[in-house]
Protein backbone atom coordinates (compact mmCIF):
# COMPACT_ATOMS: atom_id res chain seq x y z
CA UNK A 1 0.00 0.00 0.00
CA UNK A 2 1.44 3.42 -0.53
CA UNK A 3 2.75 5.46 2.33
CA UNK A 4 0.03 7.57 2.58
CA UNK A 5 -2.60 5.16 2.76
CA UNK A 6 -1.00 2.77 5.13
CA UNK A 7 -0.93 5.67 7.48
CA UNK A 8 -4.54 6.48 6.93
CA UNK A 9 -5.47 2.96 7.78
CA UNK A 10 -3.89 2.77 11.05
CA UNK A 11 -6.21 5.40 12.32
CA UNK A 12 -9.07 2.84 11.37
CA UNK A 13 -8.11 -0.64 11.31
CA UNK A 14 -6.27 -2.94 13.50
CA UNK A 15 -3.27 -4.84 11.73
CA UNK A 16 -5.55 -7.97 11.72
CA UNK A 17 -7.72 -6.07 10.14
CA UNK A 18 -5.44 -4.50 7.61
CA UNK A 19 -3.91 -7.72 6.57
CA UNK A 20 -7.20 -9.23 5.90
CA UNK A 21 -8.23 -6.37 3.45
CA UNK A 22 -4.81 -6.81 1.77
CA UNK A 23 -4.47 -10.41 1.40
CA UNK A 24 -7.73 -10.91 -0.28
CA UNK A 25 -8.76 -10.59 -4.24
CA UNK A 26 -11.62 -9.30 -5.62
CA UNK A 27 -13.55 -9.23 -8.39
CA UNK A 28 -15.22 -7.22 -10.11
CA UNK A 29 -17.67 -7.68 -13.15
CA UNK A 30 -18.94 -4.47 -14.76
CA UNK A 31 -17.06 -1.26 -14.81
CA UNK A 32 -19.46 1.30 -15.25
CA UNK A 33 -21.56 3.22 -12.12
CA UNK A 34 -21.62 0.64 -9.88
CA UNK A 35 -18.30 -1.09 -10.57
CA UNK A 36 -15.87 2.06 -11.21
CA UNK A 37 -17.61 3.43 -7.72
CA UNK A 38 -17.39 0.52 -5.84
CA UNK A 39 -13.95 -0.18 -6.85
CA UNK A 40 -12.45 2.94 -5.59
CA UNK A 41 -14.17 2.21 -2.11
CA UNK A 42 -12.80 -0.88 -2.11
CA UNK A 43 -9.25 0.46 -2.69
CA UNK A 44 -9.67 3.49 -0.19
CA UNK A 45 -10.40 1.00 2.80
CA UNK A 46 -7.10 -1.28 1.86
CA UNK A 47 -8.30 -3.87 -0.84
CA UNK A 48 -5.09 -4.00 -3.16
CA UNK A 49 -5.94 -7.11 -4.70
CA UNK A 50 -8.55 -6.36 -8.02
CA UNK A 51 -9.76 -8.70 -11.27
CA UNK A 52 -10.95 -6.03 -13.26
CA UNK A 53 -13.73 -7.25 -16.09
CA UNK A 54 -15.51 -5.12 -18.53
CA UNK A 55 -15.66 -5.43 -22.44
CA UNK A 56 -16.55 -1.65 -23.07
CA UNK A 57 -14.77 1.46 -23.57
CA UNK A 58 -15.79 4.80 -21.92
CA UNK A 59 -18.00 6.64 -23.75
CA UNK A 60 -19.02 10.49 -23.10
CA UNK A 61 -22.38 9.77 -21.70
CA UNK A 62 -20.68 7.48 -18.78
CA UNK A 63 -19.27 10.66 -17.36
CA UNK A 64 -22.52 11.52 -15.01
CA UNK A 65 -21.65 8.15 -13.39
CA UNK A 66 -19.11 6.58 -13.60
CA UNK A 67 -15.09 7.08 -12.14
CA UNK A 68 -13.73 7.99 -15.55
CA UNK A 69 -12.92 11.56 -16.92
CA UNK A 70 -13.09 13.45 -20.59
CA UNK A 71 -9.63 12.09 -20.99
CA UNK A 72 -10.47 8.72 -20.14
CA UNK A 73 -13.33 8.63 -23.56
CA UNK A 74 -12.27 6.11 -26.24
CA UNK A 75 -10.29 3.88 -23.69
CA UNK A 76 -10.98 0.24 -22.82
CA UNK A 77 -12.62 0.91 -19.29
CA UNK A 78 -10.01 -1.79 -17.70
CA UNK A 79 -7.12 -0.17 -18.66
CA UNK A 80 -8.73 3.52 -18.09
CA UNK A 81 -9.77 2.02 -14.14
CA UNK A 82 -6.76 0.34 -13.96
CA UNK A 83 -4.79 3.09 -14.59
CA UNK A 84 -7.05 5.42 -11.49
CA UNK A 85 -6.87 3.09 -9.12
CA UNK A 86 -2.86 2.40 -9.56
CA UNK A 87 -2.62 6.42 -9.36
CA UNK A 88 -4.20 6.41 -5.58
CA UNK A 89 -2.36 3.31 -4.66
CA UNK A 90 0.93 2.24 -7.33
CA UNK A 91 1.06 -0.77 -4.76
CA UNK A 92 -2.93 -2.31 -6.17
CA UNK A 93 -2.12 -5.84 -8.01
CA UNK A 94 -4.70 -5.85 -10.86
CA UNK A 95 -5.66 -8.37 -13.48
CA UNK A 96 -7.58 -7.20 -16.18
CA UNK A 97 -9.70 -8.73 -18.29
CA UNK A 98 -11.23 -7.01 -21.47
CA UNK A 99 -13.47 -9.09 -22.27
CA UNK A 100 -17.44 -10.24 -21.57
CA UNK A 101 -18.59 -12.50 -19.26
CA UNK A 102 -20.60 -16.12 -21.18
CA UNK A 103 -21.52 -19.03 -21.36
CA UNK A 104 -17.93 -20.18 -22.83
CA UNK A 105 -15.69 -18.18 -19.57
CA UNK A 106 -17.91 -18.01 -16.77
CA UNK A 107 -16.25 -20.97 -15.10
CA UNK A 108 -13.01 -20.17 -15.29
CA UNK A 109 -13.30 -16.88 -15.19
CA UNK A 110 -15.17 -16.92 -11.52
CA UNK A 111 -12.84 -19.49 -10.25
CA UNK A 112 -10.14 -17.22 -10.00
CA UNK A 113 -11.44 -15.71 -6.64
CA UNK A 114 -13.80 -16.33 -4.59
CA UNK A 115 -15.25 -12.46 -3.50
CA UNK A 116 -17.15 -10.76 -6.67
CA UNK A 117 -19.08 -7.84 -7.61
CA UNK A 118 -21.67 -8.28 -10.51
CA UNK A 119 -22.22 -4.65 -11.56
CA UNK A 120 -23.76 -5.53 -14.90
CA UNK A 121 -26.68 -4.22 -17.01
CA UNK A 122 -28.11 -7.25 -18.43
CA UNK A 123 -30.51 -9.44 -16.46
CA UNK A 124 -29.52 -12.84 -18.43
CA UNK A 125 -25.32 -11.60 -17.38
CA UNK A 126 -26.80 -10.91 -13.75
CA UNK A 127 -28.36 -14.88 -12.98
CA UNK A 128 -25.34 -16.24 -15.41
CA UNK A 129 -23.03 -14.54 -12.39
CA UNK A 130 -24.90 -15.39 -9.39
CA UNK A 131 -25.99 -18.74 -10.16
CA UNK A 132 -22.37 -20.01 -11.35
CA UNK A 133 -20.99 -18.31 -8.47
CA UNK A 134 -23.15 -19.90 -6.17
CA UNK A 135 -22.55 -23.51 -7.42
CA UNK A 136 -19.01 -22.91 -7.02
CA UNK A 137 -19.34 -21.41 -3.24
CA UNK A 138 -18.53 -17.77 -4.33
CA UNK A 139 -19.65 -15.07 -2.43
CA UNK A 140 -21.47 -12.01 -4.19
CA UNK A 141 -22.98 -8.44 -4.13
CA UNK A 142 -25.11 -7.55 -6.36
CA UNK A 143 -27.79 -4.12 -7.59
CA UNK A 144 -30.83 -4.13 -8.97
CA UNK A 145 -33.35 -0.96 -9.45
CA UNK A 146 -31.18 2.04 -8.87
CA UNK A 147 -32.10 4.40 -11.81
CA UNK A 148 -33.83 7.95 -11.49
CA UNK A 149 -33.96 9.98 -7.97
CA UNK A 150 -35.47 10.16 -5.11
CA UNK A 151 -38.26 7.25 -5.46
CA UNK A 152 -37.84 4.51 -2.87
CA UNK A 153 -34.85 3.94 -0.86
CA UNK A 154 -32.35 1.72 -1.44
CA UNK A 155 -32.47 -1.35 1.14
CA UNK A 156 -30.43 -4.98 1.22
CA UNK A 157 -31.51 -8.18 1.01
CA UNK A 158 -28.79 -10.93 2.31
CA UNK A 159 -28.96 -14.79 0.83
CA UNK A 160 -26.95 -17.35 1.65
CA UNK A 161 -23.87 -16.32 0.10
CA UNK A 162 -25.02 -12.98 -1.33
CA UNK A 163 -25.99 -9.46 -1.07
CA UNK A 164 -28.57 -7.85 -2.76
CA UNK A 165 -29.11 -3.92 -2.54
CA UNK A 166 -31.53 -1.50 -4.27
CA UNK A 167 -35.20 -0.83 -4.91
CA UNK A 168 -35.96 -3.53 -6.69
CA UNK A 169 -38.38 -2.47 -8.94
CA UNK A 170 -36.73 1.09 -10.82
CA UNK A 171 -35.49 0.04 -14.45
CA UNK A 172 -33.38 1.83 -16.58
CA UNK A 173 -35.63 2.20 -19.14
CA UNK A 174 -37.94 3.71 -16.78
CA UNK A 175 -36.02 6.26 -15.33
CA UNK A 176 -32.04 7.62 -15.97
CA UNK A 177 -28.82 6.25 -14.06
CA UNK A 178 -28.24 9.40 -12.27
CA UNK A 179 -24.97 9.65 -9.81
CA UNK A 180 -26.57 9.94 -6.68
CA UNK A 181 -28.65 6.43 -6.86
CA UNK A 182 -25.42 4.72 -8.95
CA UNK A 183 -23.38 6.18 -5.97
CA UNK A 184 -25.38 5.39 -3.04
CA UNK A 185 -25.96 1.39 -4.73
CA UNK A 186 -22.15 1.52 -5.30
CA UNK A 187 -21.45 2.18 -1.16
CA UNK A 188 -23.76 -0.22 -0.13
CA UNK A 189 -22.03 -2.86 -2.40
CA UNK A 190 -18.10 -1.89 -1.02
CA UNK A 191 -19.96 -2.09 2.73
CA UNK A 192 -21.71 -5.53 2.62
CA UNK A 193 -18.03 -6.56 0.65
CA UNK A 194 -16.13 -5.36 3.74
CA UNK A 195 -18.73 -6.74 6.26
CA UNK A 196 -17.86 -10.15 4.62
CA UNK A 197 -14.30 -9.57 4.70
CA UNK A 198 -13.59 -8.57 8.35
CA UNK A 199 -16.49 -10.10 10.07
Amino acid sequence: MSPILHDIQKNYFSAEEQRKLASVTIGIIGLGGLGSNCAFMLARSGIENFILMDFDTVDATNLNRQQYWPSDIGKNKTDALASRLLALNPSINLLCINQKLDEGNKDTILQKTNLWVEAVDKAETKACILETAARQGSFVVSASGISGCGKTCLTRRVLHNCVLVGDFVTDCADAPPLAPRVTWAAAMLADAMLEKILR
